[in-house]
This record gives structure tokens, sequence and C-alpha cells, in this order.
């Protein structure tokens, strides 16, 4: 028997026989490969048959989902219409709401047009009315501050003549201390007297002696009594303190007398003065500083 020949009836007996072909393979050492794959094949197609069954699961889910889908989109179809036919009717309901908005507005808006009419006529009279009293105003003001300046030209001069009359009074009290002479002013009593009667009686003011107990100590630190010399007062008040010689702690005692008699009496002291033949350079100076005339020869 030729090669070819033989050949060919192996590998007929191989794919025909099947004990055949185990054999052959068992003797080759294929057998248990062979086996494995027999084995896999058989996993391979279990599993393949549940997967078909799980894809017919699947696709039946599928189909029910579908149909379920499609009722649904039905029934929402159907909702749509009636909810588009509601919408419809409310749409009309609203065209008609505001058809009888825009009328009411309409009417509203004519008869705040004519209360507005009616408010600008009386707010211009109101107005006209207004412009009447401020020129009566104007025109009483006016008159009234004219009266106020003639009232304050009248008071200012009055001050002015008062002035005059005080600056000439207190030239003429000079003149009249120069002329009582040092013998007189040493005695302060006698002077004291002696202005009562001059300045008193022919300038007509009002003198008179302010005695009081400092019973806090604030003149000299201790309780004490306390006396201003002399007090002229008309319309304003003049302290006066006669004595034969001045020295610095004079003129500080003075001070604190006055403020004394403001706190006790409540009244303000316009004018402080020395009278005085001698006077100590340095209380002349401290009399500058604490606003304290000073008349002296």
């Amino acid at each position: 028997m030729q090669s070819n020949e033989l050949k060919k009836k192996f590998l007929d007996m191989l794919e025909g026989d099947k004990e055949f072909r185990h054999a052959v393979a068992g003797a080759i050492g294929y057998k248990e490969i062979l086996d494995r794959f027999a084995d896999l094949e058989a996993r391979m197609d279990e599993r393949f048959a549940k997967i078909e069954e799980e894809i017919r699961d699947l696709r039946e889910e599928s189909n029910n989902l579908r149909k379920d889908m499609q009722e649904g989109f039905k029934r929402h179809d159907e909702e749509f219409v009636k909810l588009r036919q509601d919408m419809n009717e409310g749409f009309k309901r609203h065209d008609e709401e505001f058809v009888k908005l825009r009328q009411d507005m309409n009417e509203g808006f004519k008869r705040h047009d004519e209360e507005f009419v009616k408010l600008r006529q009386d707010m211009n009279e109101g107005f006209r009315r207004h412009d009447e009293e401020f020129v009566k105003l104007r025109q009483d003001m006016n008159e009234g501050f004219r009266r106020h300046d003639e009232e304050f030209a009248r008071v200012w001069q009055s001050i002015e003549n008062l002035r005059k009359d005080m600056n000439e009074g207190f030239k003429y009290m000079d003149l009249k201390v120069s002329a009582l002479g040092a013998r007189c002013i040493m005695n302060e009593q006698s002077v004291r007297e002696a202005l009562k009667g001059i300045v008193g009686e022919e300038l007509g003011y009002t003198i008179s002696e302010w005695n009081t107990y400092d019973d806090e100590g604030y003149v000299y630190g201790y309780p004490s009594s306390i006396q201003l010399d002399i007090v002229v007062s008309n319309g304003k008040i003049i302290v006066i303190e006669i004595a034969s010689h001045i020295k610095r702690s004079d003129s500080f005692m003075l001070k604190k007398k006055v403020e004394l008699y403001k706190k006790k009496e409540g009244k303000e002291v316009s004018k402080m003065m020395f009278v005085t033949p001698f006077i100590d350079d340095d209380a002349r100076d401290a009399c500058n500083r604490l606003g304290i005339e000073v008349y002296t020869a």
C-alpha cells in the first residue's frame, strides 16, 4: 500500500472513529488535553445556555418595559391633553380677568387724575395763601427789626451816656480824693465818710459797707470777719478798698474778698479799685494782672 493511501485512510479513521481518535491521542499524550477541551466545551455550552436564558428574560422584561412605557406615554398624552385644555381654559379666564383689571385700572386712573387735578388746585390755592402770609410775615419781621434796631440804638446810646457819666464821675472822684490831701487819706474812716458825702450827694451813687463772716476760711485760710470798705452800686457794683499803704498781698486779699462777695451775694462786680497814697511796685504789677485799678498820688 502506498504511503498516500495509508495517510488518507489514517486521517479518515481519525475523523470518523472517535475511539480510534482517543486511542491515538492517548498514545501520543494528548488525551488529557482533549478531555479538558471536552470538559471546557461542556461548561461553555452550559454557560451559553444560561446566557441565552438570561437574554430571553431580559428580552421579555424589555418587552414588558416597552409596553409599560407605551402605556405610560399614552396616559401622559391624555394628561397633557387635559392639561392643555385646563391651561387654555385658565388662560381664557385670565384674559377675561385682565380685561376687567384693565378696565378697573383705567377707571381708577381716571378717578386719580381727577383727584390730582383737585389736589393741584388746592395746593396752588394753599401756596398762594402761604405766599401772602410770608409777605405779611416778612413785612412784620422787617417792622420788628426796625423797632429793635431803634431800641438797640437807644440802649447803646444810654450805655454810652452811662460810660461818659461814669468816666466823668471817676475823674471828678479822683479830683475830690486828691483834694482831700495826704493827711485825710491816712485816716481811712474819714476818707470813707468823705466819699459818701462827696460821691453820694453830688453823683447820686449809693455807698455802703459790706461785712460778712467767712466761716470756711476762704480769704485768710481760717474763719474770720471780712469787710469790703466801700461797695458803690448804681446798676453796676464797684468795690473800693481804701488803705494808707498797698502791698502785693493786699491785691490777692481784695481779689478773694470780691470772689467771696460774688459767692454769697450772687452779684457780679464790674470794677475793683485801690485808693491809696502809697503802693509798692510789685503790688502795682499784681493789681494790673488781677484787673484791679489803682488810684494814688
